[in-house]
C-alpha cells in the first residue's frame, strides 16, 4: 500500500479490526519512510445499481458523493465519523439488497434523509431543505414541525 503522504511503497499494518457488522476490515498502517499513520478499509468489490438522475442521465454510483452530501449536512454537528460511516454502510446495504440494476437518485435521497433523521435532526432539516427544494417558508415550517413531533 502506497503512503498517501510521501508516496513510499513500503507500509506496515499496525492494527487490523473487523467492523462491528463484519462488512469490512479496517487497517491502521504506518509508513516505513515518513512514519505517518493512515487508515485503509477493505471491503468486497460489489456492483451497485446505476443512478438515474432527474434529467434521465445514468451515472455510476459513487460512495464519495453519498458520503460528501452526508458530511455537508452534518458539518459542525456532534456526530462521529464512525456514525456517518455506519449510516453510509446501511444505505449501501439497502441499495445492494434491492437487487435492481438502476435506481432513481430520488430514492437514494430518501434513504439519506431516513439515516440523517436518526443521526441528527438539524442535519436532516438541512439536507431536506435543499433536497426537496422548498418553494416557500410554509413548506420549511411544515418540515420543522414534523421533526419536532
Amino acid at each position: 500500500m502506497k503512503c498517501p503522504f510521501c508516496s513510499n511503497g513500503e507500509t506496515q499494518v499496525v492494527e487490523t479490526r473487523v467492523a462491528e457488522d463484519g462488512d469490512f476490515i479496517r487497517r491502521r498502517r504506518q509508513c516505513m519512510a515518513c512514519e505517518k499513520r493512515f487508515t485503509t478499509y477493505e471491503r468486497p468489490d460489489v456492483t451497485f445499481p446505476a443512478v438515474v438522475k432527474k434529467d434521465g442521465r445514468r451515472i455510476d454510483y459513487e460512495r464519495g458523493k453519498l458520503q460528501g452530501s452526508m458530511n455537508l449536512a452534518l458539518r459542525k454537528r456532534p456526530v462521529s465519523t464512525d456514525q456517518i460511516d455506519s449510516a453510509v454502510e446501511r444505505i449501501e446495504e439497502k441499495l445492494l439488497n434491492l437487487g435492481v440494476r438502476e435506481i432513481p437518485s430520488a430514492r437514494i435521497g430518501e434513504l439519506v434523509m431516513r439515516e440523517l433523521k436518526k443521526l441528527d435532526k438539524v442535519a436532516y432539516v438541512r439536507f431536506a431543505s435543499v433536497y426537496r427544494s422548498f418553494e416557500d417558508i410554509d413548506e420549511f415550517k411544515t418540515l420543522v414541525d414534523e421533526v419536532r413531533r
